[in-house]
């Protein structure tokens, strides 16, 4: 992995407080994050999580949203060249299709592409800083490099946005 991929991925997730989303990033997702950092209960959370997901893969354009659809059901039965087609398709047409680059990022992570994926996570954070799940995606990056200091900064961060992600408390916990 390049030093500048990392650094200028990196420099992101630091800047991500202050930076706002696209414009193109629906407006009910600010107070869904406010809701989510700010509440105490586990299944509150858990449902607006799932009301951020839905928004995240929204897409006002039916056929981009189904194509996102089907992305995600071929990288999870592994038919991987045939995502990353229809992926690349979908973003020619869609370039600001923040879950679109998410899921291109997600299978270049499977296919142990690290390079790439951080790249198409570089696209997520500009368009949605707060992406939690993104920014958990960068540290395990870095961490598979052994940049652990790196990598436990990013899971801090992404807990600041989601403050009940298990996992990322987890690793966390494991690094510290």
């Amino acid at each position: 992995m390049t030093e500048s991929h990392c650094s200028s991925t990196l420099e992101l997730v630091a800047s991500a407080h202050r930076r706002r989303p696209a414009p193109v990033m629906p407006a009910a997702l600010d107070t869904l994050f406010h809701q989510l950092a700010t509440c105490d209960d586990v299944d509150v959370a858990s449902a607006t999580e799932a009301r951020i997901w839905d928004l995240w893969m929204y897409h006002p354009h039916h056929r981009a949203a189904r194509h996102l659809d089907r992305a995600s059901t071929e990288i999870a039965t592994h038919c991987h060249d045939i995502a990353e087609t229809r992926l690349s398709r979908l973003l020619r047409s869609a370039p600001d299709y923040c879950e679109a680059w998410h899921k291109r990022a997600t299978l270049y992570y499977l296919q142990e592409r690290d390079d790439e994926s951080l790249d198409a996570l570089h696209h997520v954070l500009e368009l949605e800083p707060r992406h939690f799940g993104a920014i958990c995606a960068v540290a395990e990056i870095l961490l598979s490099k052994g940049d652990r200091d790196a990598a436990a900064f990013a899971f801090e961060t992404a807990l600041r946005f989601h403050p009940h992600l298990g996992e990322a408390q987890h690793r966390l916990l494991e690094l510290q």
